[in-house]
């Protein structure tokens, strides 16, 4: 059965959390003074673990200096320093309760403590001590901290408020935090004992009332139903083993983000919306999106589903090696290495796919958008994925209501723009590609012709609907009625205008 730790009360470390909060808010220790401390310039070498930087910077910070050294740089330092800076926190209560090591007449961070703003103030995260500043061998329960993936998941998840959220699989506890800020009750889930434990630690040093359950994927919340799950679970892909628990699912190649995108449907309430990470693999002679599209059940979902990158099999090992505190030069991660390669070789894997899974619980059959999003953009993808659900519930219903389709009158947004390129030729400019494109969010870009940019022109809140705008075109090209090849047409190019916002119903 699985163990609901939210009613533990034996946790030193946890017991430890009031006065530890009051101490790192009496310092400053927060998001917004360490940036202004630090500067730039060093915060931003803190990022690329340079430690002298942040290191001399420090040493005029005062007690708050004395936190960084400690807390973020892994620093040994004099018990005194340590001791006056983390006032009212007894230090043998600390030792005792897992959060610093000593030796001698100083002592050392056992674990990692840092302040993290994700949009909803400091929130401090704690969690096993990576290698970023010390060379160190991962264990097999290492608790990871807040790593990019754990990053890019927090921008891309929408922050609506809900009435329940589900954590699965969450590590230190990060997403869950981050979830409290727009959820009236959170629960989380995961198989590492030790996880759990700061999990719990760090719900209470952020004064959160997080239900943290232990179990297996999906187990310690059957038969339940969230209005969001949110997860972040160990999608890396390889052979089917476990070397690390917050990476390594035991499930061969791709078969962790399988299992979360077939599943999570079945634990949301109705109109409710998961948002997950997740990777698969690109097999020769085969389309990634029909890869993932028969991991999804055949009714019930909106599925949006965004390729963020495609990694080389030889890079995505080295980088995953070297996550875990392995130098690829090593003969035993060279070992590891000639494994896994064999493993992708095998099942003629030529790349892994990685990015972002949006679905929403919908009464209908299920639908799905896959499609590369591999340009930079700055803006995050938690509210674009709301928008773009609602977009798609409102294509829905123009489908199944014939009047609303005829009478619908549509706006270009006024962050479109349309792009004309021309390359010279002997003749002067020639025109290649006409495009539009939104200078927001992801930064879609469509190309169209010439009858698509006539028909955008003619978009006005108080102009014709849009059934009346492709009569006139159709007038234009010089027949006398709309054919039913043309109407389809331009009903489907407005329809992929709207389902990316560049065009939008009124």
């Amino acid at each position: 059965m699985p163990t609901n730790r939210s009613t533990t009360t034996g946790s030193l470390l946890t017991a430890l959390c009031p006065e530890l909060r009051t101490a790192l808010t009496r310092v400053g220790y927060d998001a917004d003074t360490l940036l202004e401390v630090l500067g730039e310039d060093v915060h931003a070498a803190l990022g690329r673990s340079e430690p002298v930087p942040v290191r001399r910077a420090a040493r005029d910070a005062g007690e708050l200096g004395t936190l960084i050294r400690l807390l973020l740089l892994g620093d040994t330092l004099p018990e005194r320093d340590v001791a006056a800076a983390l006032l009212p926190v007894d230090i043998d209560r600390a030792v005792a309760a897992g959060l610093l090591d000593r030796a001698g007449d100083t002592v050392r961070a056992a674990l990692d403590l840092r302040p993290l703003d994700a949009g909803a103030g400091t929130r401090w995260i704690l969690s096993d001590l990576d290698d970023s500043m010390r060379r160190r061998t991962l264990t097999e329960d290492h608790v990871l901290g807040v790593g990019h993936a754990s990053l890019s998941l927090l921008r891309a998840t929408p922050t609506r408020k809900v009435g329940s959220v589900l954590d699965l699989g969450t590590g230190c506890g990060v997403q869950a935090v981050h979830a409290a800020s727009y959820a009236n009750q959170v629960t989380a889930t995961d198989v590492n004992t030790r996880a759990l434990w700061l999990a719990e630690a760090t719900a209470a040093l952020n004064g959160l009332d997080i239900e943290l359950l232990e179990g297996s994927w999906f187990e310690p919340v059957a038969g339940r139903r969230f209005d969001q799950v949110v997860a972040n679970p160990p999608f890396v892909v390889g052979p089917a083993r476990i070397e690390h628990t917050y990476r390594d699912s035991g499930l061969a190649l791709d078969g962790a983000s399988e299992l979360v995108i077939a599943q999570a449907a079945d634990l949301l309430a109705p109109g409710g919306t998961a948002a997950m990470l997740a990777a698969w693999i690109h097999v020769d002679g085969e389309d990634w999106r029909h890869r993932v599209s028969s991991w999804l059940p055949a009714h019930g979902v909106d599925a949006w589903v965004v390729q963020r990158d495609v990694a080389d099999p030889a890079l995505y090992v080295g980088t995953w090696l070297r996550d875990a505190g392995l130098d690829p030069r090593d003969p035993a991660a060279q070992a590891r290495a000639e494994q896994w390669l064999d493993a992708f070789t095998a099942a003629d894997v030529e790349g892994i796919g990685f990015g972002f899974v949006y679905l929403r619980a919908i009464d209908a059959p299920t639908e799905l958008l896959a499609e590369d999003l591999t340009h930079g953009f700055d803006d995050p993808l938690g509210d674009e994925a709301t928008r773009y659900f609602e977009r798609s519930a409102w294509l829905r219903a123009v489908a199944n209501d014939e009047k609303l389709a005829r009478t619908s009158r549509f706006v270009v947004d006024p962050a479109t723009a349309l792009e004309r390129v021309a390359l010279p030729g002997p003749d002067g400019w020639t025109e290649q590609v006409a495009r539009v494109h939104r200078g927001d969010g992801p930064r879609w870009q469509h190309e169209v012709d010439e009858t698509t940019i006539s028909l955008l022109a003619g978009m006005r809140a108080d102009g014709l609907p849009l059934y009346e705008l492709i009569e006139l075109l159709a007038v234009a090209h010089g027949s006398a009625e709309v054919t039913t090849e043309f109407a389809a047409d331009a009903l489907s190019v407005v329809a992929g205008l709207v389902r990316h916002g560049l065009v939008r119903p009124v």
